[in-house]
């Protein structure tokens, strides 16, 4: 397939390179290609800058958030919680009728760590973004775990634990069950409509202090039943 990653950050780097990997050709969406290939230093959570990143990683294409969706198949946004609506409403006829699985979190930092979220318990990003693209098929995924975890689950218990989908269209979600099955996932609960989003994003800060406790993020949940 072709497809489109938006976000340039860990979380974006992780599938784009996680995509080609797998056969599909990639292309990853910028804001300003100038001045994200121009970045030299490393970014907030230490990661290289991009260009280092895009050498080890050459058959990633860049391109602006518009040439990017362009003539995609599939669309993974991996934007900041607080700009990912205003990014995807000016792309809003280009994504018509496509695929769009939505990672980010509504996660507010203006008072510091940890962050609090900027919608939850009626309203969520996934279903903002459903309201803003209303002809644009929208999966909420991924957005539970790191994104090491998101694109390996097998670097965790073999795999056994599980991961979540939420959207209005069953073949949309039958198409990102497919993608998450070839990323190696075995267990995929699909919670329902898109308003289930607000229950995992609201699974955000009790992960965050999760990690703060474990010391390290590579953890996620695991659902039995009897």
């Amino acid at each position: 397939m072709k497809i489109a990653v938006l976000g340039t950050g860990m979380v974006g780097r992780a599938h784009a390179a996680k995509l080609a990997e797998l056969g599909h050709e990639v292309t990853i969406g910028t804001r300003d290609v100038a001045k994200t290939t121009s970045e030299t230093k490393p970014d907030q959570m230490g990661n290289p800058p991009f260009s280092q990143w895009q050498k080890e990683h050459s058959h990633v294409k860049l391109e602006t958030f518009e040439n990017a969706v362009k003539n995609t198949d599939m669309i993974l946004e991996a934007l900041h919680g607080a700009v990912a609506v205003e990014v995807l409403k000016a792309l809003e006829s280009s994504l018509t009728g496509k695929i769009l699985i939505d990672i980010a979190n509504p996660l507010d930092f203006s008072k510091g760590m940890p962050p609090s979220l900027f919608v939850s318990n009626t309203d969520s990003l996934g279903e903002q973004i459903q309201n803003t693209l209303p002809k644009t098929r929208v999966v909420k995924t991924f957005n539970t775990m790191n994104a090491m975890l998101q694109i390996n689950p097998q670097m965790l218990a073999n795999g056994e634990h599980h991961i979540f989908t939420s959207g209005n269209d069953a073949d949309a979600k039958g198409k990102v069950t497919e993608l998450l099955t070839s990323y190696g996932w075995k267990h995929i609960i699909d919670l329902g409509d898109i308003t289930t989003a607000r229950g995992t994003e609201m699974m955000m800060p009790f992960w965050l202090r999760l990690w703060g406790s474990l010391k390290t993020p590579m953890f996620n949940y695991r659902i039995v039943t009897k």
